[in-house]
């Protein structure tokens, strides 16, 4: 028996309105970026964002192509935002022929989100381990099981790589942190907090940096 054919998707009713909070102001960045994104994180989380430090991270190789997927933020503060990867990924190897990036923290349940601009740079592999050992086993085992972004044949094989780790490692009290497994940091010189409002007439504020001095604007919606 045939499946029904699926409806196209209707995107002119997909539209929602926005105006939960009062205009963004200027002045609120006259401290950094850091206290407000830190503040509209955790807000984010009390208005029932999951993961709220799940960010989009954006890269570009030397071919010039973007390229984006979401992480982890695993640490805020005036030197960046810093998450964990596999240093070989696709991502990884952007990042080491370029040296720039992106991050977005859609936080739309709470009508904001923040977007940060620099260049990104590997952390020192001391600090890499300190995030390492907070890890669950799983999740060691799983860096280890997994080249990240490498071709797979099946699922089957996905499984069969995640129980050869497992059993090599099963006797290891402290599983080693993996050679191709590290952190990045994202110094900002560009961040943008984002509002919605009502009408589509958005609070948009960038903050800039010039030397060590932070200066903010609005834009334009």
């Amino acid at each position: 028996m045939e499946e029904p054919a699926l409806e196209p998707a209707d995107f002119d009713v997909m539209r929602v309105g926005y105006g939960l909070h009062p205009r963004l102001d200027v002045a609120d960045l006259d401290d950094g970026w850091l206290p407000l994104f830190t503040a509209w994180l955790e807000e984010a989380g009390r208005r029932g964002v999951r993961e709220p430090n799940a960010m989009v991270l954006g890269t570009v190789g030397a071919d010039g192509r973007p390229s984006t997927r979401t992480v982890l933020c695993k640490g805020a503060d005036e030197r960046g935002v810093t998450f964990f990867t596999t240093t070989t990924s696709r991502k990884g190897t952007q990042l080491a022929e370029t040296g720039y990036a992106s991050v977005t923290f859609p936080w739309l349940v709470a009508e904001r989100q923040v977007h940060i601009e620099g260049p990104c740079h590997p952390v020192d592999r001391a600090d890499s381990l300190d995030y390492w050992r907070t890890r669950p086993r799983g999740s060691q085992v799983s860096a280890w099981a997994s080249e990240q972004s490498r071709p797979a044949e099946s699922v089957e094989e996905l499984e069969s790589l995640y129980a050869t780790a497992e059993r090599r490692l099963a006797g290891v009290d402290e599983i080693p942190m993996p050679d191709r497994w590290g952190g990045f940091r994202l110094v900002p010189e560009r961040v943008e907090f984002w509002q919605g409002g009502p009408d589509r007439f958005h609070d948009r504020v960038e903050c800039l940096l010039a030397g060590e001095t932070w200066t903010a604007r609005r834009l334009q919606p």
